[in-house]
């Protein structure tokens, strides 16, 4: 692999228009599939196979009108007079009837002059009486009234007890998801026209949020703050910019790419975000570790900037290479799940990875070949040969050193601290954004919390009951529905129930089932439950099928179906990544302590984002003051990357202190060595994603805000207190028995030369040239 790597490298170096080339084209392919193709993307959580998207499907065949994407608007009078009369009642109905003459909104309107043609209205307005009757009185506070316009109610608006708000509920024809981009800003910008004159406010709710912003000032904060520590560790400009370059260049042709197949698969926003943020991450880092290596290379050893770059490829490049193969295979497990909604995040993110690893084994070093000796200035040279340097080298080795000398109590404190960090996590809930996750300046969070003060906190997660006739052809009677409507009134948390409508034959029929509780309360999550356990009695009794959907619903079963799995997922991932460990590292002990390592760092990860978002600690620094569950999909997504990401620093940490060994060092002085080699480029490397990830947390959106959070915790614990501190001490008490493997299973394992030690052999090192004399003598920095 190495020898492999090296030639590639020099060919890059010695023909860098040939690659560079090459992926201008890509480039150029890319924009232009974007240009002419729009992008799509989805915000849905759908999963297959799960009882609430399976009476979605059904609905869609039996009621197909009732099938599309549920949209909710809030109007607010200012001044605090009532909405219903004046100048605010005409701007309100004004704004109504411009939302359902919008493009893709089904007109209620329409809907319920064609059943009266049909004559079905009367049987309608029947059932509906029938069900309001047996669902008795709301509860107090929760008493809202239907707006009338010419003696008719007004269909899907109703008014609040004290006339202050309006809330519009209505539907579109498709899934949000498949809507053109910008249905539902236009659709909100059309009722906020017709509203202003009448002094009102309108307020989406959070199933009206479009696609989330991908980048914006947080992740641009965090890029920043990662070229400044690039500038810091590699003191120039031109070799801080490198990595930034191809960064850049493997999101764009990642995230690009993926974009380009959004009009032929359903992507989700969270794939596009979690490919961003690890392209970027990933990019940075592993351009880092290969310019890092060919200038140590540069100023140790007194190569040419050719022949350092050859040789950075091949030492530094295969340990970038396994480790973006650890990041590739922990997301690609995601597969084993059959989930396509993290087939899709899987597949993307890990091919953006990939194309990181591609670019810095191959554009990396053709930019080095226009480079070529700037990229080591020569004031550069000059602190070099005056030990600059030797002043982190020291303090790295002091550091090891401690660690090996103090072996016991490093460990200790190294499983404790992230052991307490993990106690929060055993009091995890899982579930999904609710419009109270969002920040307190968002339309979101506002409609939420006015439409529970106004009709209370059921209204912001209403549930789907669909009935049906369990006789071909039998429409369901008034008084079935009426007995249905009974039956669910009476389970507890129900606040109310509601016919919303019926399919044309009557068949079908869907009621509005109003929770006690917010869409995230435990109570509201019994009731689903209960309505769940129930519908098997009413099946017999009424001689109809029900079945429940909703927001609640659909997180309770996606929380379920995702705790099922991912035992099965984690086994896997770490099933073939200890192998990959166990053939770089040729020991049985290190892929051991690297896993144990990890389990600890994702206890530690999942403890702090329950502490942060589920109990509310610290909440304030994110600009957030309300708690909310851990999003269902977190778990799953982020063991994956955290993995993979984990593995990394094992890789070029570990890899260092086995170069060491292998070349005659004791496994104390390994350690030590090792460490001071590797230290400095893992702290900027763990440093460089941590900002990334962190620059996210600022997002609007609640799952990329968690999912940026449970990163940059994750990484920073993983490095700092994991790779840093635990795995050294844990050398360190091992000793040689930490290089042990089988006599069997060394002859059975294939020798990857990650640290270059076949490179040497058949490539020896040049002698320095006279030009570019080596600096006094320290110890060749290793892979990274």
């Amino acid at each position: 692999m190495s020898v492999l790597l090296y030639r590639l490298g020099r060919f890059a170096y010695g023909k860098p228009w040939y690659v560079i080339g090459g992926w201008l084209a890509v480039l150029a392919a890319v924009v232009a599939l974007l240009v002419t193709n729009p992008v799509r993307l989805s915000n849905e959580v759908r999963i297959d196979g799960t009882p609430s998207q399976q009476v979605i499907d059904d609905l869609a065949g039996s009621l197909p009108e009732a099938s599309g994407g549920q949209g909710m608007l809030l109007f607010k009078t200012r001044d605090g007079t009532r909405i219903d009369a004046g100048q605010g009642r005409s701007a309100l109905l004004a704004a109504v009837d411009a939302v359902y003459r919008h493009d893709h909104v089904i007109d209620a309107r329409k809907v319920l002059a064609a059943e009266a043609a049909q004559g079905r209205s009367s049987l309608l307005l029947r059932a509906q009486a029938a069900v309001a009757q047996a669902s008795g009185t709301p509860s107090a506070g929760s008493a809202p009234v239907p707006l009338r316009s010419g003696g008719q109610p007004v269909p899907g608006v109703i008014v609040s007890a004290d006339g202050s708000t309006a809330l519009l509920q209505f539907q579109f024809d498709r899934q949000t998801y498949e809507l053109p981009s910008g249905t539902i800003d236009s659709t909100i910008g059309a009722a906020e026209r017709k509203a202003a004159p009448g002094g009102l406010e309108v307020l989406p709710s959070a199933s009206m949020l479009e696609i989330p912003e991908i980048a914006g000032v947080g992740e641009v904060v965090g890029v920043t703050v990662a070229a400044l520590v690039l500038l810091v560790t590699l003191g120039s400009v031109v070799a801080a910019g490198l990595p930034l370059v191809i960064a850049l260049v493997g999101v764009t042709v990642g995230v690009g790419g993926a974009f380009t197949l959004s009009t032929v698969f359903e992507i989700h926003s969270l794939a596009a975000v979690l490919a961003l943020m690890l392209g970027l991450a990933v990019g940075i880092d592993y351009a880092l570790f290969i310019v890092n290596r060919e200038r140590r290379l540069i100023l140790d050893e007194g190569l040419d900037a050719h022949e350092a770059t050859g040789r950075a490829v091949g030492t530094a490049g295969s340990a970038v290479f396994f480790a973006g193969t650890t990041v590739v295979i922990a997301l690609a497990g995601l597969l084993v799940i059959g989930i396509t909604l993290l087939s899709t995040m899987a597949v993307v993110a890990a091919a953006t990875v990939a194309i990181a690893v591609l670019l810095a084994l191959t554009l990396l070093p053709a930019l080095l070949g226009l480079v070529k000796e700037r990229i080591c200035p020569a004031r550069i040279r000059r602190a070099a040969q005056r030990h600059a340097s030797a002043a982190h080298r020291g303090r790295a080795t002091r550091w090891a050193a401690r660690l090996v000398r103090h072996r016991y109590a490093a460990l200790t404190a190294a499983i404790l601290i992230p052991a307490v960090l993990a106690v929060p996590a055993a009091g995890m809930k899982l579930g999904l954004p609710s419009g109270a996750s969002y920040n307190p300046d968002t339309g979101q969070r506002r409609s939420y919390e006015l439409t529970s003060d106004a009709y209370g906190p059921g209204y912001n997660g209403p549930l789907l009951v669909v009935v049906g006739s369990t006789v071909n052809g039998r429409s369901l009677s008034p008084a079935t529905l009426a007995a249905v409507a009974a039956d669910l009134r009476g389970v507890r948390n129900a606040a109310s129930v509601s016919l919303a409508g019926t399919n044309r034959t009557g068949t079908t029929a869907i009621l509005t089932l109003i929770p006690a509780g917010g869409p995230n309360d435990d109570a509201t999550k019994d009731l689903v439950t209960a309505v769940r356990d129930k519908s098997a009695r009413m099946n017999t009794a009424y001689g109809v099928t029900v079945g429940i959907t909703g927001f609640t619903a659909l997180a309770i079963d996606v929380s379920d179906r995702l705790a099922d799995v991912l035992p099965l997922y984690v086994a896997t991932v770490l099933g073939l990544s200890l192998l990959i460990l166990l053939l770089v590292f040729r020991s049985l002990m290190v892929p051991v302590t690297a896993t144990v390592g990890f389990l600890l760092t994702i206890g530690a990860t999942f403890g702090l984002t329950t502490a942060v978002f589920q109990w509310g600690w610290l909440q304030n620094l994110i600009g957030l003051d309300a708690t909310a569950p851990v999003v269902s999909l977190l778990p799953v997504i982020i063991t994956g990357v955290l993995y993979g990401l984990a593995m990394d620093y094992q890789m070029f940490l570990v890899t260092s202190m086995r170069e060491a060994h292998v070349h005659g060092a004791d496994a104390l002085d390994a350690t030590v060595t090792g460490f001071a080699r590797a230290s400095s480029v893992v702290l900027a490397a763990a440093t460089i994603m941590v900002s990334v990830f962190a620059g996210f947390v600022f997002n609007a959106q609640p799952m990329i805000k968690q999912a940026g959070f449970a990163l940059a915790a994750g990484i920073l614990i993983d490095a700092f207190v994991i790779r840093m501190t635990l795995i050294p001490a844990t050398m360190a008490l091992a000793g040689e028995k930490a290089w042990w493997i089988p006599a069997w299973l060394d002859r059975l394992l294939p020798d990857l030369d990650v640290e270059g030690d076949r490179l040497a052999q058949r490539i020896p090192l040049p002698r320095p040239t006279a030009v570019r004399p080596p600096a006094p003598a320290q110890q060749t920095e290793t892979t990274g």
